[in-house]
């Protein structure tokens, strides 16, 4: 099995002509064509096959393309697994992960109403200034409020609509596959990845998908209601905000309860909820539409800055609550291995989650102000004339936008810092292994050698990157200081105005500061926007957008259902049924490179108790330990490989040098620490290669033997001697 981005199956067998002898074009296992020879490398007697699913993250450009908007969705979902190992009661932390994946939607909400009712509605419409030249806008002008708000509000539900229909279509295309032996076989035992339908989520983001429906119906529903409250407002108005509250209310309950299992119970609650979702959202439209109020009132839609404040705020509680359930619950001792940040990779990527998402909202939000003024951005400092409307995104944004130039400024230094610190540790590492690999090197060797020590130096930089995380953790920390100022709708050149002794002057540089941190939101994410774009036309983006992807879409969507499709929750049901089906004819030897091993790993954890004596395992350049042990240890910990090394009863064989930056041995002990399993046989688990093999030019050759850092594996005459062996010891 390949890893990330993929590879044609040509090369993964090492041979031009090939066929799918199962699958599908997403994801597909094949051989070489029957009459055209074994593949390069292939041993006596032993058949060889390629699982291929690069195309399940790198597929289609629309797809791929897909996955760019939705990365506040994946980074929600994601943070749940990175929890620490230890007990969980009663589901604590994922309940707080579920409900801030919740506000993600609301948050997407608001901006689309910022967009649609806020700024052209409320604030640019009932202006000639604003709507001048614009016919698209001027046929607005004439109608009352209400039906106004009611037209615009329908692009809000389109846009939920849409995600909607992502969201079914990758569960129709990527999900639902199920691990059915050919023959009845007993299910896997254990928790975790081991646990029988780890990877059905099917069920879990069909419920939520409702769950969150409401959740965007309902914000749609009360901001609608909220911006007719400027006029008269008569009992229905009041009767339909309550319900639209109730509404959220409901749905906040639906989040903090278990996802039903029992078919019955299922249906009737949805039953329930899309009833009071067709029956508050078609009331409230209705309602809008028939209002004759034609009452403007300066400023932004009513409700709108306080609704914007209000959910900072709540994102802001709930990612402290996150934080200390995290903190209280770790248990460092049963990961086996140091995580990153301590164990607080859950609230630090739903921190980043909540981040992301505000940016992309203050960026649409920010754009459309400044295109419908005309290219003169609001401000407090620097307001528009008296007789143009105030146009101006809430508060909140312009908070989002002071803290991300903060936040690139303090971790870009971070890492330059890292680096530069690290640098004579890595060094001194990379003399250690140069040293030891070539005791005998000639002088002539020298730049070869320096060359080595070189990308050993640098591949050690992907374990080095904890204070940067860390300083992204406390700029995050400090952002939610400015959740009281959101709150009272105060901005930040409105505060330094305030406190500053040269207040007008102070707050203009603050103002500047701030349109500087405006602009690298919105080039951040037009570069999100071009990289989507060029996806469309270049393969080889959207390979580079699939490795981002196919570590982030590993997991199932158990917290958030817009989030991209988990591609595993085919691949490792689908390979399951193929290895039991093919460990019923004979020994099978499943071999896995960089993501793919991990696949295997998860592969093995779901194998039925009757297949895994015929079962062994070769993993290569594998980041099972590097990173996965470390970023999810309450699922890939050590003790987990462990158990999973006692499931194969140590048919297991690990391939890595010292120059890949992204694998490295399973269990990290050769440099002085001490082995993590009670077994001795888990030290017979790593082979480390020396690379290069050599760094004299060999007298049949022209150039020295070259790096092969991180590919290929299979080409080194240790993995047909580790496959033979594995062989060997299958039953």
């Amino acid at each position: 099995m390949h890893g990330v981005s993929g590879a044609p199956a040509e090369t993964i067998l090492d041979h031009p002509i090939v066929s799918r002898v199962a699958g599908d074009q997403h994801a597909g296992f094949y051989r070489p064509r029957p009459g055209t020879g074994p593949p390069g490398g292939c041993l006596p007697g032993v058949t060889v096959e390629a699982y291929r699913w690069g195309a399940l993250t790198a597929g289609a450009a629309a797809r791929t393309g897909a996955m760019l908007l939705l990365l506040p969705f994946m980074l929600g979902n994601v943070a749940i697994w990175l929890r620490p190992p230890g007990p969980d009661r009663a589901g604590v932390l994922g309940i707080l992960c579920r409900l801030l994946a919740g506000t993600l939607t609301v948050a997407f909400m608001l901006s689309m109403i910022g967009v649609t009712m806020n700024l052209v509605g409320w604030q640019c419409v009932p202006y000639v200034e604003c709507r001048a030249g614009r016919p698209w806008l001027s046929w607005l002008a004439p109608l009352p409020v209400g039906p106004r708000l009611m037209l615009l509000s329908l692009l809000p539900l389109l846009a939920l609509r849409l995600f909607w229909e992502i969201g079914a279509r990758s569960s129709r295309a990527l999900e639902g596959f199920t691990a059915t032996a050919p023959t009845p076989a007993p299910p896997p035992q254990g928790t975790g990845l081991a646990s029988p339908g780890f990877w059905d989520d099917e069920r879990i983001a069909y419920w939520l998908r409702q769950v969150h429906v409401g959740l965007g119906a309902s914000t749609l529903d009360a901001g609608l209601l909220n911006g007719l409250s400027a006029g008269h407002r008569g009992v229905v108005g009041v009767i339909l905000l309550y319900a639209a509250g109730a509404l959220v209310l409901f749905c906040t309950l639906l989040l903090c309860l278990p996802v039903p299992t029992g078919r019955t119970q299922s249906r009737t609650l949805l039953r329930v909820l899309w009833v009071a979702i067709v029956a508050v959202t078609g009331l409230t439209l209705s309602y809008a539409g028939l209002s004759g109020n034609t009452r403007i009132v300066v400023g932004q839609l009513p409700g709108f800055e306080g609704s914007a404040g209000g959910l900072v705020t709540v994102q802001g509680v709930l990612l402290m609550i996150i934080a200390l359930v995290t903190v209280l619950r770790r248990r460092p001792e049963l990961s086996g291995a140091r995580p990153f940040l301590r164990g607080l990779g859950t609230p630090l990527v739903g921190a980043l989650s909540v981040i992301t998402g505000t940016a992309f909202s203050a960026t649409l939000d920010f754009r459309v102000a400044d295109l419908l003024d005309r290219g003169d951005i609001p401000d407090p400092v620097r307001p528009n004339p008296p007789t143009f409307g105030p146009l101006e995104p809430p508060v909140a944004y312009w908070w989002a936008a002071l803290a991300g130039l903060l936040a690139l400024v303090v971790v870009v230094t971070a890492a330059a810092a890292t680096l530069l610190g690290s640098r004579r540790r890595r060094r001194a590492l990379a003399d250690r292994v140069v040293k030891r690999d070539y005791p005998d090197a000639p002088p002539e060797a020298a730049p070869r050698l320096e060359v080595v020590r070189r990308t050993i130096a640098k591949s050690q930089v992907t374990d080095r990157f904890g204070p940067v995380l860390a300083a992204f953790f406390v700029v995050s920390a400090l952002g939610l200081a400015t959740m009281g100022f959101d709150l009272l709708g105060i901005g930040p050149t409105q505060l330094v105005a305030r406190v500053s002794v040269h207040g007008r002057m102070t707050a203009v540089t603050t103002a500047y500061a701030t349109d500087a941190g405006i602009w690298v939101l919105s080039l951040l994410v037009l570069s999100l926007v071009i990289v989507g774009f060029r996806a469309r036309r270049s393969t080889g983006v959207r390979r580079l957008v699939a490795i981002v992807w196919d570590l982030g879409t590993f997991w199932p969507r158990t917290v958030h259902p817009f989030a991209p499709p988990c591609y595993v929750a085919r691949a490792v049901p689908e390979l399951t049924k193929r290895v039991t089906a093919l460990a019923g004819q004979g020994p099978v030897v499943i071999s896995g490179h960089s993501q793919g091993s991990v696949l295997a790993v998860a592969t093995i954890l779901q194998l039925p108790t009757t297949a895994l004596p015929r079962v062994a395992l070769m993993t290569n350049g594998s980041p099972l330990s590097r990173i996965y042990a470390r970023l999810y240890p309450a699922y890939l910990g050590q003790p987990a490989l462990c158990d999973l090394g006692e499931r194969l009863d140590w048919r297991w064989r690990n391939l890595w040098r010292d120059t890949d930056p992204i694998g490295g041995a399973i269990f990290d002990h050769h440099r002085g620490g001490q082995l993590p399993c009670p077994d001795p046989a888990a030290d017979q688990v790593d082979i480390r290669l020396r690379d290069p093999s050599g760094v004299t030019v060999d007298p049949a050759d022209t150039v020295p033997p070259p790096l092969e850092r991180h590919f290929p594996y299979y080409t080194n005459p240790a993995y047909q001697k580790a496959i033979q062996d594995l062989i060997g010891m299958v039953k």
